[in-house]
């Protein structure tokens, strides 16, 4: 998510002159370079105020997109690269440390010798207990153990705060079992869709003969593939549908469950999930298991065999030797994504390791490389964002007293866990050695299993973080009525060093973050949760109505937009997001206008605190994807492409068109009576 005579004054006029050691350093203002001014502001905001870096920054063949997520995921990147290799040179590191594990990780990623060395060893035990199955118990207890070994055959299933009794952890069953995700990839019948179902079947034929199969067993397999995926993608439900949290709760007895699918003997599954004394659960989909039940019923003991093993070699083909690894991503990038290469193995290395170790991995990260004060300063503008939130609802002209009071009292008890976290989790007992990438892979996903279901029967840890301190992201879990925005969140590309001005901290990390987080409290599906993350309706009937107007509206404004000719963004899908980005975007100029930048209407490099605010949400979403990487998110996706995450809110914003003099004919211009106004 994005000039000769002229040029030359504009380019001047972007330089920050700071005195230090009384010589004068030049710093360009993002803002400004990353423009492209040959574009109205009124027409397309995305490429005005981030064209000009578009442009400058083509995306790279190795990359899906590129922009700001990729600049500060490089920065983070190159960091943690060298917490690895620090700890992977120090081979004296005592066995079980945090430094050995690290390195010892890192080590056996970069090791391709041993890789191929030890080819398909590392599924072998698990291809052998799928080999041996012969009968339908047999076949549900293989499902079982491998859910518990990183793969996801037939459902999806986990363990989790129950939405309506939020202290407590439950049983969850889901849809699930697709190589390709998302169930409209297997029935949509346009161009794009119908090629990726062709060469999924041929990614699938080709994996299986890099297992052992024959050309003829391969596409035999291929077939039997895609036709048991396809008849779960046939009860599973569309994305849209998925967002209603009391539609997916379904709360029912282990008996009820079991009676619903005679076919599925529940007791052999569940020891092998690791539950014992399940009474209740929770399915979101009661019609897929209904369906489920029907395909172990129906489909042979070969052809789920067939199956077992392509979820478990699709699960795990990253991590294993140069040609599977490289055919899974000739489909899942290049093809589903348009990637044309892959990364340098390092940076792939080192994003599994993060990815698996990140716990350890941030320990480190907040002591080396987190600026003085970030928690602080972080913390402060949460804080402010809050307190104008209060005064937007205290405002709200369609909202009754009544709904106004408990969503003031909401907002008040939203937690903020920003950072890092106070306590970090106890990743002792996992083993890691410096020959075999894809044992220590398995060894992380078998402690994160177990971490899991050992919090069944106990009561929820509100303490605990859902992200690492290096993850360049936020979220807002219902659940808890929190949100959490790690450390990393307080890097500004072009800032480095140096505090950004007021504008740009309330743009991005006020507007783009906090304010959007906070807004997914009162968002379609947060606005179902009550203060202490129950699922419970805490509105009044008529303010209900008026609500769900204005999301509607948002859904109608959000349908209408074309990233791709002929595709459109699904207004219902991301509605949550659309609305936590209008939210978002309000608070933040809202908790600017208190700062002194913006009392004392001072310019910066020529532009109002208006204008700079407004670039500074648009510098936020600055990034640009390849078509073949839109197409799948418009598929798969609750967030809308990046460019309409600022032309769709901005369209709201009345001081966006003051700001900016947009008028009547420019493409981004709606009537005042067509413009959207929730919180």
């Amino acid at each position: 998510m994005q000039l000769k005579t002229k040029l030359a004054a504009s380019v001047l006029s972007a330089l920050f002159v700071i005195s230090c050691n009384k010589k004068e350093i030049h710093h360009e203002d993002p803002l400004l370079t990353n423009r492209d001014t040959t574009i109205v502001p009124g027409d397309d905001f995305f490429h005005y105020a981030n064209g000009g870096w578009f442009k400058k920054n083509p995306i790279p063949t190795s990359e899906s997109s590129n922009g700001i997520f990729r600049t500060i995921g490089d920065t983070i990147n190159a960091q943690i690269k060298s917490i690895c290799e620090k700890s992977a040179a120090n081979i004296n590191a005592v066995n079980g440390s945090n430094e050995q594990k690290i390195g010892d990780f890192y080590a056996s990623g970069m090791d391709t010798v041993s890789i191929e060395k030890n080819g398909l060893k590392p599924l072998v035990a698990t291809f052998s207990k799928i080999d041996a199955i012969k009968n339908v118990p047999e076949l549900l207890n293989t499902i079982g153990y491998l859910h518990t070994t990183g793969a996801g055959p037939a459902f999806s299933f986990y363990v989790g705060q129950d939405d309506k009794i939020s202290s407590k952890n439950a049983l969850f069953f889901g849809q699930g079992g697709l190589g390709l995700g998302q169930r409209d990839y297997y029935f949509n019948t346009d161009a794009e869709t119908v090629k990726i179902r062709t060469e999924y079947v041929k990614h699938i034929q080709t994996m299986m003969e890099l297992i052992g199969d024959d050309a003829v067993k391969a596409k035999a397999a291929a077939a039997t593939v895609m036709k048991l995926e396809t008849e779960l993608a046939k009860n599973s439900r569309k994305l849209e549908a998925l967002r209603d949290p009391n539609k997916n709760y379904n709360k029912m007895s282990l008996a009820q469950f079991k009676a619903s699918t005679p076919s599925i003997a529940w007791d052999l599954v569940l020891p092998q999930l690791g539950i014992k004394n399940a009474d209740t659960l929770i399915v979101g989909q009661p019609e897929f298991y209904t369906g489920l039940d029907k395909v172990v019923a129906t489909y042979s003991i070969e052809d789920w065999k067939t199956y077992l093993k392509w979820d478990v070699v699709n699960s795990y083909a990253s991590y294993l030797n140069s040609a599977i690894e490289k055919q899974n991503f000739y489909f899942y990038s290049t093809v589903m994504n348009g990637v044309k290469e892959q990364k340098p193995r390092w940076k792939r290395i080192v994003e599994q390791t993060d990815g698996s170790l990140g716990e350890l991995i941030g320990q480190v990260y907040i002591k080396e490389y987190l600026p003085k004060g970030s928690k602080e300063k972080l913390l402060e503008i949460g804080n402010n964002i809050r307190e104008v939130y209060a005064d937007r609802i205290k405002k709200l002209d369609w909202m009754s007293e009544e709904t106004k009071k408990k969503a003031l009292f909401k907002l008040s008890k939203i937690v903020m866990k920003v950072g890092y976290p106070d306590k970090w989790k106890d990743l002792s007992s996992i083993s890691i050695t410096r020959n075999d990438f894809c044992a220590n892979v398995m060894a992380v996903n078998k402690w994160a299993y177990e971490d899991m279901i050992k919090k069944y029967g106990k009561p929820v840890d509100r303490t605990e973080w859902g992200m690492f301190p290096q993850t360049y992201n936020a979220y807002y879990n219902p659940s808890n009525n929190e949100i959490c925005v790690p450390a990393c969140n307080i890097l500004v590309p072009g800032f480095e060093g140096r505090m950004p001005d007021d504008a740009i901290l309330y743009g991005i990390i006020g507007g783009s973050t906090f304010g959007h987080e906070i807004t997914h409290g009162f968002d379609d599906q947060g606005s179902q949760y009550d203060d202490k993350g129950n699922l419970k309706d805490w509105w009044t009937a008529e303010d209900k109505v008026k609500f769900n107007q204005k999301t509607r509206a948002i859904v109608a404004q959000f349908n209408k937009f074309e990233p791709l000719k002929g595709k459109f963004v699904n207004g219902d899908a991301t509605q949550g997001e659309n609305i936590a980005d209008l939210g978002g975007i309000v608070m933040g100029y809202e908790a600017f206008k208190k700062t002194k930048q913006y009392k004392r209407q001072e310019k910066i490099s020529g532009l109002t605190p208006d204008q700079r605010y407004f670039l500074a949400y648009g510098y936020a979403w600055k990034v640009q994807a390849k078509d073949e990487s839109i197409a799948r998110q418009i598929m798969s996706d609750v967030h809308s492409p990046a460019q309409f995450r600022i032309i769709g809110p901005l369209m709201n914003i009345p001081e966006f068109y003051k700001a900016f003099n947009v008028k009547e004919g420019n493409k981004m211009y709606l009537p005042e009576k067509d413009r959207v106004v929730i919180w």
